[in-house]
């Protein structure tokens, strides 16, 4: 049995699932919630019959990062108590989820390699899981994440060596092949313009607030994120998914009539958020391909905190502190 203050790394196996988190039903409050933290601005969002002119189903869509965060959230039975989220890896949002679908998640360990011990320092071990989440019962979110956690006993290496793996070369026809074919695009507007390699920089900054609420709404369990004496700063650390949720926001700024996000190539937090970080996001697209009647970008997504010299992580440069580096795979006309 998982105790509630754990698991700790050396009471995992490969293979072993871990207890799932309750289902969750996204109703429009919830999307209300989550909107007003983070601001996005994606038509099938908002507007119930737009969404039925493009999709031919009524209700409105539920914005890919909620999705997300309510993925991660369920997904956290395996890091309650993680030190650190080292990356996300191959996420593929396999099917569009709409406002009165309920969610689910299943977390399974896939792979557990010691990390390097440092006198003075406690053991800790780095857990590969794998991460399905349905929606109305079919799979809607597929993806693999990497959390760092401490151990129960400190007095040895429990000798797991697997080898955790590395991103592939980014196939974005993989990724193209999620979009429904029957979706009709031009209900939102002409193809927009971007050239491949082209890097925009949204000059609308934003603050990181309502941070909490975010971790309770996705029922984020990680305890580093609620008690600044389980964080390894003065304050809390802020969940990086709500980091990418703004950056997702930015993007819809950037990238107009844009429809939804099938996937993230990657996602690596470079740096830590915190409450009251104004943070600024540039976006260089990488490439672009067919994808049903619209296309699919793919986007690099590069975050960053500006601070001043008394703020917890310290005072940025002019440019500001990298914190996000996030390749996305958005779907526009």
């Amino acid at each position: 049995m998982i105790p509630l203050d754990g698991p700790f790394y050396d009471q995992l196996s490969v293979g072993q699932e871990l207890p799932r988190q309750p289902s969750v039903t996204v109703d429009d409050g919830m999307a209300a919630l989550y909107q007003a933290w983070v601001g996005e601005r994606l038509p099938m969002t908002l507007d119930a019959d737009l969404t039925e002119a493009v999709t031919g189903r009524s209700g409105r869509l539920v914005s890919p990062g909620l999705v997300m965060q309510l993925s991660i959230g369920q997904s956290t039975t395996i890091s309650r108590r993680a030190i650190a989220n080292l990356f996300y890896r191959d996420v593929r949002l396999v099917r569009p989820v709409f406002i009165g679908d309920s969610v689910a998640t299943v977390v399974t360990v896939s792979g557990l390699a010691d990390g390097s011990h440092k006198a003075g320092r406690a053991r800790r071990g780095k857990v590969l899981v794998d991460i399905v989440t349905t929606a109305a019962g079919e799979p809607a979110v597929e993806y693999q994440r990497c959390p760092m956690l401490p151990q129960a006993d400190d007095t040895a290496a429990p000798g797991h060596h697997d080898d955790l793996g590395e991103g592939g070369p980014l196939d974005l026809r993989a990724y193209a092949d999620l979009v429904p074919a029957s979706w009709d695009f031009s209900p939102l507007g002409a193809p927009t313009s971007w050239v491949i390699g082209e890097t925009i920089e949204d000059p609308t900054r934003d603050v990181i607030d309502g941070a909490t609420g975010m971790v309770r709404l996705t029922h984020n369990l990680a305890m580093i994120h609620r008690d600044a004496e389980k964080s390894p700063y003065p304050v809390r650390l802020v969940y990086g998914g709500h980091v990418v949720g703004l950056a997702q926001a930015s993007l819809s700024r950037v990238l107009p009539g844009m429809a939804t996000v099938v996937g993230w190539h990657g996602c690596d937090h470079t740096g830590p958020a915190f409450e009251g970080d104004l943070l600024s996001f540039r976006h260089t697209l990488q490439d672009v391909a067919a994808a049903g009647n619209g296309r699919a970008f793919a986007i690099r997504v590069a975050g960053f905190a500006h601070r001043g010299p008394d703020d917890p992580g310290g005072e940025s440069s002019t440019d500001g502190t990298p914190i996000l580096d996030w390749t996305v795979v958005a779907i526009a006309p």
